[in-house]
């Protein structure tokens, strides 16, 4: 089974930016969209046997997120049940048979942490979601995460230890969540891999240069660990200051 997750960073630019060639090259089972930026209906897109599930903003033109998937879940759950936090489009739960899946594009803290607290309180309320739903059956999470985990994930750790995504706080979360009974997948594979980055900003050719952040992850419940097949980072298709990362595993 192959799953797929991009922070598109508006999903109609991408469209003109070789979404649709990644999109059917790729043939995941699962993908996953974050950051779409639209309501539905707001561009014609077609999604050739695939089932769609959109949860957008509230606020029109910002956060969202899309999965596409191959086969029909048995229900569909859009936010974490709290209100406050289910304005913004952030989180779509597919149930299947032996799995839930969840896509995330987690609250950014923003400049000078304005968004700090809140998004202190999303990591809480969100790892608790989860884990009720690990009750149930395993779990697979993808999407931005809005974090460097460690150093090893983000090219200048020292000059950013104290900016939105690789705070003492958010890494600490991050640190709670995986040791709640979640594994990265791809750092379980790789564990020392360096310079593997998932988003580069637009300044200074940051991603010519590859000085980027890995912030895209693909978390699934322990239990999960032997089925991992891959993980992998698709640092060079474009379309977005993200890139493409996908996960397999066995059926």
């Amino acid at each position: 089974m192959k799953l797929i997750s991009w922070n598109v960073n508006g999903l109609r630019a991408c469209l003109t930016k070789g979404f649709a060639d990644f999109f059917t090259q790729i043939n995941a089972d699962i993908f996953c969209i974050q950051e779409t930026k639209m309501q539905p209906g707001q561009a014609e897109i077609v999604f050739p046997g695939y089932e769609v599930y959109w949860n957008s903003a509230v606020k029109k033109g910002y956060s969202g997120t899309l999965i596409l998937t191959k086969s029909k879940p048995i229900a569909v759950t859009n936010g974490i049940n709290l209100a406050h936090h289910d304005q913004e489009g952030r989180v779509i739960t597919l149930e299947f048979a032996d799995f839930f899946m969840v896509t995330v594009y987690t609250p950014n803290s923003q400049r000078e942490l304005a968004r700090l607290d809140y998004r202190l309180q999303w990591e809480d309320d969100f790892r608790a979601y989860l884990l009720a739903l690990d009750k149930t059956k395993p779990v697979i999470v993808c999407g931005d995460l809005n974090v460097a985990h460690q150093e090893i994930d983000i090219k200048n750790p020292k000059s950013n230890r104290k900016n939105a995504g690789f705070t003492d706080e958010e890494r600490g979360k991050m640190t709670a969540l995986l040791a709640s009974g979640f594994t990265d997948a791809f750092r379980y594979l790789y564990p020392d891999k360096t310079d593997a980055y998932t988003w580069w900003s637009y300044f200074m050719k940051a991603r010519e240069r590859n000085i980027g952040w890995r912030i895209d992850y693909f978390l699934v419940s322990n239990r999960l660990q032997t089925s991992i097949l891959d993980a992998a980072i698709y640092p060079d298709i474009l379309g977005s200051d993200h890139c493409p990362i996908s996960l397999e595993l066995k059926e």
